[in-house]
């Protein structure tokens, strides 16, 4: 960390100290001329904070603090007190772990409030879903017990934003429960990507909107007109670059791709899907992140006619992700291997429908022959020509097989391949997926 960045977090606490005792101050002695903290306190002329009012930066600095400096409430509060124990009007709470002191809705109302209860109901905005807070994720009240005051609830900082101020990054969410998404990524290039000329030009098409897609919406004035975001459904069998196209558009857009894991979304619990996928959601958005529903069918498949609970509650995701989909600003791919899988609703909503088929001829020549390493030579028997003839087999398949002529090739210490070595692995790979030939 530089001399600057630290700088930077000594002024944070240093501001937070000047508005807590000055509350304090105010609290145990209304009588007192001390100089409000507003005309002590300046927002820092950092880009993250542009724009911003004291309070909002009051309240990130209320929940950065713990994490800055674990003592920081405590060192106040034992000397401000006029003696020792609760002080139940600064809220606050202590963590399982974490010994020291939790900043609540509570704290942030009484540092920023005091006992002004026009001002204490002024103070609830900052928390509500419109206020950017909100919508960036930069930070939230945790749910309180049933039955408490909502404003009781621990202030959380977005992981996120707790990176950018004290590493000077936003780090990539971590794969788990609470995000499940993975970032997929690939050293291929567009060129590994073997399509017919049709498809690979549909593709290449939602390349265009990625990078010109908000200047259609916002210079030339079309947001009114067409939705944000863009939505669009890959299907075709496994194996044919579904995912891979999502992985290199955003590779060549520069926008981080996560495939969603859809077995940790669903949850048996009622009520758990629709929260994370809201998680997810409000995590991606303003990311630009490109979002990869594989086998998308299994939670976005046909709805169900309603026979039970469970049956209600399912097609009750089904809506949710619907909403979730059509405001999310960025490209949103489902994958599925048949298209008449998926809920017809869906498919209204899609601008584009994109057709992987399994690869012709010409294609499976192209794969093989891109597939081996240079360091691979063919006997005078093989002819790829013919094996790309004679097998109908995905791209998915075709570096299966490679891989594995590949290892024995390296085992035995020989690097020239014969048809019928070949075969042998191809008829392994069918045998593997219980095709005969």
């Amino acid at each position: 960390m530089t001399k600057s960045e630290i700088k930077h977090l000594q002024k944070f606490l240093n501001d937070l100290a000047i508005a807590v005792n000055y509350r304090f101050d105010q609290y145990f002695d209304p009588d007192s001329e001390k100089e409000d903290w507003n005309l002590k306190i300046e927002v820092p002329s950092l880009q993250l904070f542009s724009g911003w009012t004291k309070e909002e930066y009051i309240i990130f600095l209320i929940a950065l603090a713990p994490h800055l400096d674990p003592n920081f409430f405590d060192q106040i509060i034992q000397q401000k007190l006029p003696k020792p124990g609760d002080f139940p009007q600064l809220g606050g709470v202590r963590g399982k772990q974490f010994r020291g002191f939790i900043p609540t809705g509570e704290t942030v109302l009484f540092i920023l409030a005091g006992d002004d209860l026009e001002k204490r109901f002024k103070i609830h905005r900052y928390f509500n879903g419109n206020h950017f807070f909100a919508q960036k994720q930069l930070l939230w009240l945790e749910n309180p017990p049933n039955g408490e005051p909502g404003m009781c609830g621990k202030l959380i900082m977005s992981p996120e934003y707790l990176d950018l101020i004290t590493v000077g990054k936003i780090n990539k969410p971590k794969f788990g429960m609470h995000f499940p998404a993975q970032l997929i990524e690939t050293s291929l290039e567009w060129k590994d990507l073997v399509l017919e000329k049709r498809v690979f030009h549909q593709i290449t098409d939602l390349e265009k909107w990625i990078n010109h897609g908000q200047t259609l919406l916002y210079d030339w004035n079309m947001k009114d007109k067409v939705k944000p975001g863009y939505r669009v459904l890959f299907y075709g069998p496994p194996g044919t670059g579904k995912t891979l196209a999502a992985t290199l558009l955003g590779k060549y857009t520069g926008k981080d791709v996560y495939k969603i894991d859809l077995a940790m979304v669903v949850s048996k619990f009622i009520g758990e899907t629709e929260k994370n996928l809201a998680n997810l959601f409000a995590k991606a958005e303003n990311k630009n992140w490109i979002l990869f529903f594989d086998e998308a069918d299994a939670l976005f498949g046909k709805r169900t006619s309603v026979r039970d609970a469970h049956d209600k509650y399912a097609n009750q995701e089904v809506s949710f992700l619907l909403q979730q989909i059509e405001i999310y600003s960025g490209l949103v791919i489902l994958a599925s291997n048949f298209r008449d899988n998926m809920d017809e609703a869906f498919v209204r909503r899609f601008q584009s429908i994109i057709h992987f088929p399994k690869p012709q001829k010409a294609e499976r020549l192209k794969i093989w022959k891109n597939a081996f390493p240079p360091e691979i030579s063919f006997d005078s028997s093989l002819s790829l020509h013919r094996i790309a003839d004679q097998y109908e087999m995905t791209g998915a398949n075709i570096v299966n097989v490679v891989q594995q002529v590949c290892l024995q090739a390296l085992a035995s210490g020989k690097s020239v391949i014969d048809e019928a070595h070949l075969q042998e692995y191809i008829h392994r790979e069918f045998a593997k997926e219980g095709k005969m030939l």
